[in-house]
């Protein structure tokens, strides 16, 4: 019998993979903590855990008509950024699949008529960074597989595709760590004022104090295990865009017992804005 070993909400913000110096240059001379953060949540949560499948609820996958996840034997190639080119481009990327999971997670769904999950393994299927972002910094002899998120689901449509990798994974001899990743709220700056926005201060250049304090809100539940209060809180958070409308810490989450979840999160490198959103790293024991 499968078991989830460890999860988390992690950011993929493309500063994560800058030279360090272009980094500073953009933070006033001091680094991001969100680069440390992730390498210290490989060291002392994730690499312990010996696990044997990574599953990423990747926000910047949107699929329309059911949830998708990939299939893969393999995945490996280069990755240029359609999005931000000049950042990320020719990044080489080696990803194991984990083929059996993947198809068990849609077979979960099999029979239903309130959900639909579908496997899919063609090799031209695109990657995204959400995914990439983090191999540099958590990736280790895992078998690594990425899901979409439904642009046409709510969050009780998440919640349930959350449960349903839960079950494919009791069913089967794993070992398996869920990795949300995605931003809190999610709004940028304008582009005449982008560039005076790219530090890391939020009180200063997340998009509106409102959403500030909104994401701080979240984060306090999240540290404290409440996360039937982050639900009550999510009709109101929705106002601030979290990123992929928070499916991705809603998949997760249902994956965990959903309301009935009460891990309470430790946080790795501080609250901080990215081009005007709100982003943090929280690692949730099992």
């Amino acid at each position: 019998m499968g078991s989830i070993v460890g999860a988390a909400l992690v950011s993929h913000v493309p500063t994560l993979v800058l030279p360090e110096d272009v980094r500073r240059e953009m933070n006033h001379g001091d680094d991001t903590t969100l680069f440390a953060g992730l390498h210290d949540l490989r060291a002392t949560k994730l690499a312990p855990l010996e696990a044997d499948t990574v599953v990423v609820i990747d926000t910047h996958w949107f699929t329309t008509i059911e949830h998708i996840v990939a299939s893969h034997d393999r995945r490996e190639g280069r990755y240029t950024s359609d999005e931000l080119p000049r950042g990320m481009r020719q990044v080489p990327y080696d990803m194991t699949g984990d083929r059996e999971l993947a198809e068990a997670w849609a077979t979960a769904a099999d029979g239903r008529d309130d959900t639909w999950v579908t496997a899919i393994d063609d090799p031209y299927l695109p990657v995204h960074y959400p995914t990439l972002n983090l191999l540099p910094f958590l990736q280790g002899d895992e078998r690594w597989v990425s899901a979409g998120l439904c642009q046409t689901a709510d969050h009780l449509d998440f919640l349930l595709f959350g449960r349903l990798l839960a079950e494919a994974i009791a069913g089967l001899d794993r070992r398996v760590v869920i990795l949300a990743s995605g931003g809190l709220s999610h709004r940028f700056w304008p582009l005449r004022e982008f560039r005076q926005h790219e530090a890391a201060d939020p009180d200063l250049h997340v998009r509106t104090p409102e959403a500030a304090a909104a994401d701080r809100h979240v984060i306090s539940m999240l540290l404290a295990g409440d996360h039937a209060g982050v639900i009550d809180f999510y009709p109101e958070f929705r106002a601030h865009a979290p990123e992929g409308r928070f499916g991705h810490y809603l998949t997760m989450l249902g994956a965990l017992g959903g309301t009935d979840c009460t891990l309470a999160g430790e946080q790795f490198g501080r609250y901080e804005a990215v081009a005007g959103t709100g982003q943090t790293h929280i690692w949730f024991d099992i």
